[in-house]
């Protein structure tokens, strides 16, 4: 490690591991950003329906129900082979993607993806486990803000690339793209220097052993809460993201228009990536979620406003707002769970918080086809601001004092 003088995010960035980690997700989230665009236009070009189309999503996400199981397999092993052979695995997979070339071949789509998105909570698991022990615990804030920060700049970036790739070579040279990138991903893995240890030996009944996340999330008094404000956070997240179109129309915009705020959504992500690990040490885990679920919860509301600056600031807020208490409930589960159990505390807390949004966006898009959003959109602030609030009283045995 670098010299604890300087400043936290240059030490961040100067870590050969950290480097190398962020390197990492933003090579695979490129390429994931890429895929998780070209597979819906693919299937609505090859059918025609975009039932179809949407079901790409929903075979990529359906694995997050098993967070609990799927993060078991983190922790039976040393999580560098893990992450080195999943970035392979899908690598491999994602070649068979080449064969899909009419409507009879999409059942290997959809099977690819739903591999993809197990193996992306697997995967995920050992990266938050493995993270927590090569990066020293005062600065897993700032690393995972940095992560947040690379990842939402590759959903700017990837997206068009994917579009444009597809558009000259179709939906197998996107498929390559991404395999590549899971191949150099591996390689990057390849070059950590962090040491394990073996694992004990799994004891007591498998069902047991994938419940001990849950318990120990629902147990501890720091944890629980920023789960809970985390999925009730995206489940009104989700609800907001299906009211997009609404409010593009009430703007008077073609759909089109729904572009330029998820762009400016994306802005105010990547910049409280950079802010996220100052916040944490300032505030402590449980009022910087608060701030930002306060801040997407002003901003959802004044969406309700029919103006285009209003609109446009209000994009930007939730970008900012939104990150916050994800990058709180992850830094807070990295610090506050053993490492034997990291994996499955990861996975758990992933579908306890990840699941509410995808729940969210569909009651969301029933919800804009019977009534006005603007009402729909002031209910929603006012039940983040509820949240938020709650997250402001600590219970007894929380946090006392931020991490320094």
């Amino acid at each position: 490690m670098t010299t604890k003088t300087a400043w936290p995010l240059a030490r961040v960035l100067r870590d050969r591991d950290a480097g190398l980690y962020l390197s990492g997700v933003v090579v695979s989230g490129f390429g994931t950003s890429a895929l998780w665009l070209a597979s819906g236009v693919w299937v609505k070009d090859l059918t025609g329906s975009d039932g179809l189309a949407a079901l790409c999503m929903l075979a990529m996400w359906l694995p997050t129900l098993a967070g609990p199981l799927l993060g078991t397999l983190a922790d039976r092993g040393r999580r560098r082979p893990l992450l080195i052979g999943v970035n392979l695995l899908l690598g491999a997979l994602l070649l068979t993607l080449v064969r899909v070339d009419a409507p009879g071949d999409l059942w290997l789509l959809y099977a690819v993806l739903f591999v993809y998105g197990a193996a992306g909570v697997v995967h995920d698991a050992a990266e938050s486990a493995l993270v927590a022990r090569a990066v020293e615990p005062s600065l897993l804030g700032d690393f995972n803000g940095l992560r947040t920060t690379a990842t939402e700049g590759m959903k700017l970036l990837a997206p068009l690339a994917g579009a444009g790739l597809y558009a000259t070579h179709g939906g197998a040279g996107v498929a390559l793209l991404d395999a590549a990138t899971f191949v150099l991903a591996a390689g990057l893995y390849t070059a950590l220097r962090v040491r394990e240890e073996k694992p004990a030996p799994p004891t007591g009944r498998p069902r047991r052993r994938t419940a001990e996340g849950v318990r120990h999330l629902w147990a501890h008094p720091v944890l629980r809460p920023l789960v809970l404000a985390g999925g009730a956070t995206m489940l009104c997240a989700g609800l907001n993201g299906a009211m997009v179109y609404a409010v593009v129309d009430g703007l008077g915009h073609s759909p089109a228009y729904a572009g330029v705020l998820y762009a400016v959504q994306g802005a105010g992500s990547v910049a409280v990536g950079l802010l996220s690990g100052p916040a944490l040490r300032h505030l402590g885990a449980r009022r910087f979620a608060a701030s930002g679920i306060a801040l997407l919860a002003l901003a959802v509301a004044l969406r309700a406003v029919p103006s285009d600056p209003v609109a446009l600031a209000c994009g930007a807020a939730i970008g900012m707002g939104l990150p916050a208490v994800l990058i709180a409930a992850l830094t807070s589960v990295q610090r506050e769970t053993p490492g034997a159990l990291l994996g499955r505390a990861t996975a758990t807390a992933h579908t306890l918080v990840f699941t509410p949004n995808v729940v969210g966006l569909a009651a969301g898009a029933a919800l804009a086809e019977l009534v006005d959003h603007r009402p729909v959109l002031v209910a929603l602030g006012v039940a983040l601001l509820v949240t938020a609030a709650a997250l402001c009283a600590p219970p007894a045995g929380a946090e006392a004092v931020p991490h320094r």
